[in-house]
């Protein structure tokens, strides 16, 4: 028994197993090993946390640090008054990572849906640009359609802060305030001449986003924005409307193919209205067509036909050579000056120089141009400003044309005597009136309250301006061209015009005319000078500035009247009460329908005595242009004999 419980002793206990020191070689291996692994890490760690630490920092920020662009608010374009011309409010812009929005295209035709389009063409819009990182889905969206899309939370779809122009008086100064594009630069009008001045400075913030792009810290880093200095122009935006509500009424009235209206501050030089058609709705990127867009009283010229007969009798009064009482015999009604036949429509014998204005008469004032002489009719042109530029500040402005006086013979000096041979701007016309209304001072024409105008020029003495403004009141009188253009209780000094149109093969157009009226108000001391010019008119009444333009004339100017409170200066029944509105809130798209002429109807007898009757050819010259060769080949020396004279 003992024995047993022994040998089980012995078993159970074991004698340990010697343990083997590790080898020299062993330990040096290990601990080579951990050596360059750790030399690896503080190796690797100085790499990224000096070397290259500036690096790695704007990889990191490139992804996390975004600069956002604080948009400068474009100035504001506003009329004399302070009525806004041009405004910009804050829009949102939508756009994405399109990587990200296909990762996610179960809210591709959500968004879609919002953006107007198809699912189909949403797609394949991001797939072609899935390698940017910065796409627009759709600029200066309507807010509440911004915030449906952002509300949807798609990854990479993101919005900005960005700001869209709207112009309120919308149609009624389109062609002068003009528009930008989308990113805010100027492209028509006093946008584009003053596109330096009215953008503002863009500003910067720098923000730190989360993976899902959303802002989750600003940095200190802000620049702020610079918003652009407003705009302030000389125009009444009341009379501005006036004057595009009449001239748009008149233009679809007689089926014209366009016209213009400016109506200006004779002493000051102040553009109070400008309009012209057809026009446009700047806010309407669709009615953006060249020819609407044109501001046709700064950019078209034309031959100013027999309004110029004023400013050649003031040249002649100024010389001495003629007197207010001088006569001249006009003859059958023609007179011949080399091969030229020179007509008036009716025949009147001798007439003063009143009567050459107040009948219009052709051969009247080509006798007065050949007396004086070629120089002297362009002197007197050049002083009232014909040949060089108005400076209005506008782009695109027109030059006048006025050749040199030794390059005319007989023939172009008695054409330019009652407006042909010579074309200019609506502008250089009523500059040149502002000469006349204004005691001989011709007043600098401008568009801008922001600098102090430059001073008048000298054109004639104030003597002979007064002595032409009395003439030329004969004309708005029941024996003169522009009865239309009268205004009760104010006396008026204007003329006519109705001017044959080059045509487009060389020579003057039988049946397109373009019919004129300006006018000065009061006569005796003029406050406002007004021209309308309708282009291609056809009525059953005619075609002659006296039946066309002068009634626009009347209502836009008793309009200005009475919005600058200017006193009449004639005995007897005062100006009626105009149902002037006040400045309407203009839809998006102009309606057609305006509202009616203010102007009262004529008697019977007082239609008779229209332009159509009285009116003695006012420019309608069938003559061509200087050195412009006839069918035949035949210049301005050739034999021929060229009909000048208004039909009946």
């Amino acid at each position: 028994m003992r024995s047993t419980r022994s040998h089980a002793a012995d078993r159970s206990v074991t004698t340990p197993a010697k343990v083997q020191a590790v080898s020299a070689w062993r330990r040096a291996l290990v601990l080579g090993l951990l050596s360059i692994g750790a030399i690896a890490v503080f190796g690797r760690a100085f790499q990224l946390q000096i070397v290259e630490n500036d690096f790695l920092s704007k990889e990191g920020s490139k992804r996390h640090v975004r600069t956002v662009v604080l948009e400068g608010h474009r100035g504001a374009i506003r009329d004399r008054r302070g009525e806004p011309l041009a405004l910009s409010a804050p829009v949102d812009s939508v756009w994405t990572v399109p990587a990200e929005l296909l990762a996610a295209p179960e809210y591709v035709p959500a968004i879609a849906q919002v953006l107007g389009l198809k699912p189909r063409d949403l797609q394949k819009y991001l797939q072609d640009r899935s390698s940017k990182q910065f796409v627009y889905l759709q600029r200066q969206m309507n807010p509440d359609d911004a915030k449906r899309v952002m509300a949807m939370k798609a990854p990479g779809v993101f919005s900005q802060r960005e700001y869209r122009r709207y112009y309120p008086a919308g149609e009624v100064a389109g062609q002068l305030v003009g528009f930008t594009n989308m990113d805010g630069r100027g492209q028509e009008g006093m946008e584009a001449a003053r596109d330096t001045l009215l953008t503002g400075i863009a500003g910067s913030r720098r923000v730190i986003r989360d993976a899902r792009g959303r802002i989750v810290e600003d940095t200190e880093d802000q620049k702020p924005a610079q918003p652009g200095q407003d705009l302030n122009l000389t125009i009444d935006l009341r009379l501005q409307y006036l004057a595009y509500r009449e001239l748009k009424n008149a233009v679809a009235k007689f089926k014209a193919k366009g016209g213009l209206v400016v109506v200006a501050d004779a002493q000051s030089g102040e553009i109070l209205a400008m309009a012209s058609q057809p026009g446009f709705n700047p806010n309407n990127p669709d009615e953006r067509k060249p020819g609407a867009v044109r501001n046709r009283a700064i950019i078209d010229t034309f031959e100013p036909g027999s309004t110029v007969k004023p400013l050649l009798i003031a040249q002649a009064l100024e010389m001495g050579a003629v007197t207010p009482s001088s006569h001249y015999d006009t003859g059958p009604g023609w007179w011949k000056v080399g091969a030229l036949t020179v007509r008036d429509t009716h025949p009147h014998g001798d007439m003063d120089l009143g009567m050459i204005l107040t009948k219009s008469s052709n051969v009247g004032a080509a006798k007065i141009g050949l007396q004086i002489g070629p120089e002297a009719v362009w002197s007197g042109y050049s002083k009232f400003g014909f040949g060089e530029a108005v400076h209005s500040g506008f782009p695109g402005e027109a030059s006048s044309t006025l050749r040199n006086w030794n390059e005319w013979g007989q023939i172009a000096t008695a054409t330019a005597s009652y407006g042909y041979g010579l074309s200019l701007t609506a502008l250089h016309l009523v500059r040149a009136y502002t000469g006349l209304a204004n005691d001989g001072l011709m007043s600098q024409l401008h568009l801008v309250n922001d600098s102090a105008p430059q001073p008048p020029q000298r054109t004639v003495s104030a003597a002979t301006a007064q002595q032409v403004r009395r003439l030329m009141q004969g004309v708005v009188s029941k024996e003169g061209t522009a009865i239309r253009a009268a205004i009760p209780g104010y006396r008026i000094a204007g003329k006519t015009g109705t001017a044959h149109k080059v045509a487009d093969t060389g020579g003057y157009a039988a049946d397109k005319y373009q019919s004129l009226f300006i006018g000065m108000v009061p006569a005796e001391h003029p406050r406002l000078v007004g021209l309308v010019l309708i282009d291609e008119p056809h009525a059953d009444e005619g075609y002659y500035g006296g039946v066309v333009a002068a009634p626009v004339f009347s209502t836009v100017m008793q309009g200005g009247l009475r919005l600058l409170q200017i006193a009449p200066d004639e005995p007897g029944p005062l100006m009626p009460q105009l149902p002037l509105s006040p400045v309407p809130v203009v839809p998006a798209t102009q309606p057609t329908n305006t509202v009616a002429s203010l102007q009262q109807p004529l008697s019977p007898r007082e239609r008779g005595r229209g332009e159509g009757v009285a009116d003695s050819a006012d420019s309608k010259a069938l003559i061509r242009p200087f050195g412009t060769p006839s069918p035949g080949g035949r210049r301005e020396n050739a034999k021929a004999v060229i009909r000048v004279g208004a039909a009946p």
